[in-house]
């Protein structure tokens, strides 16, 4: 009987053994998202039943953020474990008039200020003011070509995730992971669970990537990606220029994703070739070989899959208070009943911040300040498309217009290829490069109860000044109702 029971045990342990087996090479045989070849061949170590130790090929930092983290790195005695993989630009509460001059918020001055001090102690690159290459993080990286396919890359700020348009896992952490990444380049994550979203078909004229990204939000909602990475495929990205990739990626955040990603092609190569901190020579063609690996496999299972047509996309505005309440610019407020009751509170309560009544058409409204600009859309692409439609027109005298570079290298373009010219002629203020009246952390504040549309990611209650009311929309969007004064469809003044 003994034996009987040892035999029979060993069998129902060989079948197990190879039930495990089969089902490893099962798992094995799927294939792997793009996001989970980076994020794999970062891990560290993995915590059974926690987070991964991922390691961070690229820290980006800012004044905002690390004054906190480099903080606690002096409590603790500890250096800075790989300063040349950091690199630090002041952007978020800089002054965008006469930075030659001391910072005259003292808040402003103090951080930016400890960002240089705290690089010049650690060893830290930094690009200040008034360096040639300072500018908003998440431009400066991209046009320097430190940003690279299949890199992980974070900063202290949510938008990192516009580094995802060269097919890297990039995502924003707070003040303590920063801290974290500075003493040890690595940083504690739960993996996130994969989403791809296929845009197919062609857009129609008029038609950006800001619209496109806003017309995803708007079907999916502002948390409809909570808890995922978010792959973007289909036509209109693959025929998208890299800063209009970079603009979708920018505002995965805003729909709740951790980030977002668009595997890297011969657009991405040729994007970040010969840039300055790019691979040369042998080094480059080494590099490009591996990132043409970089894709998800065909039978690469994903979490959740969306599919949208680019047909249905036309110009975007947001009439509310979070970037998923947008409608295309022909179209109106939804009214109370359109809306799910669980949400109808919430829907009331932003229509009473923003001054609008539910079924009301969005054309024709009021408009006071117009901003071009932020890390979503302050590229020299955006600034050329704008210069074009302004170029013989003026903005309209109920109109104040600012245009914010992202970058000096950007300001310097805009000005050897007559951009601020154009625009200083349509009455635009050309401003230097900085986060500016993307948040209402500089002295580039909307005025309360004025009604501004943006070209930035958030339109948060406050985001822009107290009690300024913002309205998302693209940089061509924006070059037209700057001109009319009121909200109006770009393609009416362009076809």
């Amino acid at each position: 009987m003994h034996l009987a029971f040892d035999y029979h045990h060993q069998n129902y342990q060989r079948v197990h053994i190879f039930i495990a087996f089969v089902k490893s090479k099962l798992i094995t045989l799927n294939g792997k998202t793009l996001f989970d070849k980076i994020w794999d061949a970062h891990v560290v170590n993995q915590i059974e039943g926690g987070p991964s130790v991922l390691y961070i090929d690229c820290h980006l930092i800012h004044e905002v953020t690390s004054p906190q983290a480099f903080d606690g790195l002096a409590k603790r005695g500890l250096k800075v474990f790989r300063p040349a993989q950091t690199l630090a630009t002041a952007d978020h509460n800089v002054p965008t008039i006469n930075q030659h001059l001391p910072i005259a918020d003292e808040l402003s001055r103090f951080q930016v200020n400890k960002l240089t001090e705290n690089c010049e102690k650690y060893g830290v690159t930094l690009y200040g003011l008034n360096h040639p290459y300072q500018g908003i993080v998440h431009v400066v990286g991209p046009q320097l070509g430190i940003t690279k396919p299949g890199m992980t890359m974070v900063c202290g700020d949510s938008h990192t995730s516009t580094h995802g348009a060269f097919g890297s896992v990039a995502f924003g952490i707070g003040t303590s992971e920063v801290e974290m990444v500075l003493a040890t380049q690595c940083v504690l994550q739960t993996k996130p669970k994969r989403m791809r979203i296929n845009v197919n078909g062609e857009t129609k004229a008029g038609v950006s990537a800001k619209d496109v990204i806003l017309y995803i939000i708007s079907q999916i909602s502002a948390s409809g990606a909570t808890g995922y990475f978010v792959e973007y495929a289909g036509d209109v990205f693959r025929n998208m220029s890299m800063e209009g990739r970079m603009t979708v990626c920018n505002m995965s955040i805003e729909m709740g994703a951790r980030g977002g990603l668009i595997a890297p092609d011969e657009a991405t190569f040729a994007y970040v070739k010969d840039k300055e901190f790019a691979p040369q020579g042998a080094d480059w063609d080494k590099a490009v070989a591996q990132w043409r690996d970089l894709y998800s496999d065909e039978d690469a299972v994903f979490d959740l899959e969306l599919h949208f047509d680019a047909a249905d996309i036309e110009p975007i505005i947001t009439y509310g208070t979070n970037p998923g309440m947008g409608v295309k610019i022909t179209g109106r407020i939804p009214t109370l009943s359109e809306i799910p009751v669980a949400e109808q509170r919430s829907f009331e309560k932003s229509l009473d911040y923003m001054g609008f009544q539910p079924g009301e058409a969005m054309l024709g409204k009021a408009v006071d300040y117009v901003f071009i600009g932020s890390c979503t859309n302050s590229r020299i692409e955006d600034l050329r498309l704008v210069a074009d439609f302004l170029k013989g027109r003026k903005k309209a005298e109920n109109i104040t217009a600012w245009i914010v570079p992202g970058s000096k290298q950007i300001e310097k373009q805009a000005q050897d290829e007559g951009i601020v010219a154009i625009l200083e002629e349509a009455g635009f203020q050309m401003r230097q490069p900085g986060c500016s009246a993307c948040l209402g952390m500089n002295e580039d504040k909307i005025p309360k109860g004025k009604y501004a549309v943006s070209t930035s990611n958030r339109n948060f209650e406050g985001r822009q000044g107290p009690g300024a009311r913002t309205m998302l929309v693209s940089p061509l969007t924006a070059a037209a109702i700057a001109v009319t004064g009121t909200i109006v469809d770009p393609r009416t003044m362009t076809e």
